[in-house]
């Protein structure tokens, strides 16, 4: 869970992308570093199979200073999608503040998607982390593919669960934006109630968002 190096007035939160395989992860991370350049503080690291598969994780650390002089480092990871991946799944789920849950909007992805759903929460108890301790966001992409749920068949299933569920197209950049700000938001929130982080760093929610939206300056600038 979140690192708080008080003395020295750091934070660290680790933040984790998941789902089933080719539902879009790794381009959520890829479309973020461009939206990001020049506030990153580090490369996109890949490592891939020779299928272009995610092998491990990809990741993206990005990092801050509020005007309380917290330092907030924020680490982005993906999991590799593949069944036959879920031990690493599992080791870079390890610690996680906050997950992203990138589905794939085709309705013949159905059962993937169920099935990757239920092994996040697997995965959780299996590191000792209660699936109610994290914040959970959910991300319907490949908006731009036939035989997609309809936006309605997507809200009625928002309305079941407690995740905020976005809607995205990440080939495109459309969603990824949302997506991370509603993941870095909810996280934020789930830290502060279970660990009183405005009272002992002086930093509220507001303040965050307003830190985490600048790191899309340069990218709104060229709007």
């Amino acid at each position: 869970m979140v690192f708080m190096d008080l003395p020295n007035r750091e934070v660290n939160i680790k933040l984790v992308y998941y789902g089933p395989a080719l539902s879009g992860k790794t381009t959520n991370l890829q479309q973020l570093h461009r939206m990001m350049q020049g506030a990153t503080s580090g490369d996109l690291v890949t490592l891939d199979t020779r299928d272009d598969r995610t092998l491990f994780f990809d990741l993206l650390p990005l990092e801050f200073e509020t005007r309380e002089g917290i330092h907030v480092r924020l680490r982005l990871f993906t999991v590799p999608g593949q069944v036959f991946h879920n031990a690493t799944r599992r080791i870079v789920l390890q610690g996680a503040d906050g997950v992203a849950f990138v589905a794939d909007s085709q309705i013949s992805e159905t059962r993937a998607n169920n099935e990757s759903f239920a092994n996040l929460k697997h995965n959780l108890r299996q590191n000792g982390i209660d699936y109610d301790d994290v914040a959970v966001v959910i991300q319907f992409n490949k908006r731009d593919l036939p035989g997609i749920r309809t936006e309605e068949e997507v809200a009625r299933i928002a309305a079941k669960g407690r995740e905020p569920v976005y809607l995205a197209t990440a080939i495109e950049g459309k969603g990824v934006r949302e997506t991370f700000e509603g993941l870095a938001s909810a996280t934020w929130q789930r830290l502060e109630q279970r660990f009183d982080l405005g009272a002992k760093l002086g930093v509220d929610h507001d303040a965050f968002m307003q830190q985490v939206r600048r790191l899309f300056a340069a990218e709104e600038q060229d709007t």
